[in-house]
């Protein structure tokens, strides 16, 4: 029984197998959305959208065909660089700013007329004082993605 208890709390301990070291943070957000696959894609890929959209946004600018900046409403600028895409099924892209880099994943599986979103993002502080505030931080951040998709979706 000692046993038992001891592996169980050593796992349940342990970080996300998303995070990749200690001074990581990773949010997983699992959805599903009331929509097709595509109509799900086309919204969430078209990136020089977003600020009609999301709601933390105030614009994008397109840098290439690889790599996008998004401005929060404060102005504050995060770059992305796309590492891979998979039309209607996966979207990846590192991510920096002045506080962070990080890489997030984005996962589309068709169930029916809905799809299935699984987004994964995995972030490293730049300074040390924002390490324990990141996770939480971007589970806000996934969640408000995921809602103002919803929206977007009606």
């Amino acid at each position: 029984m000692f046993v038992f208890l001891f592996v169980f709390f050593v796992m349940m301990r342990r970080p996300p197998r998303s995070t990749q070291s200690r001074s990581s943070a990773a949010s997983d957000v699992y959805k599903r959305q009331n929509k097709d696959i595509h109509k799900v894609w086309d919204i969430v890929f078209a990136v020089e959208k977003y600020s009609e959209w999301r709601s933390d946004l105030s614009k994008t600018e397109i840098i290439n065909e690889k790599q996008f900046i998004e401005y929060t409403k404060d102005g504050y600028a995060t770059k992305f660089s796309i590492t891979t895409i998979e039309p209607y099924k996966r979207w990846e892209f590192d991510m920096e700013n002045s506080n962070m880099s990080g890489h997030w994943i984005g996962i589309f599986t068709a169930k029916g007329n809905e799809t299935q979103i699984d987004f994964t993002e995995n972030v490293t502080p730049k300074k040390w004082i924002m390490k324990p505030f990141v996770k939480i931080y971007l589970k806000k951040q996934q969640e408000q993605f995921v809602l103002d998709l919803k929206k977007a979706l009606e």
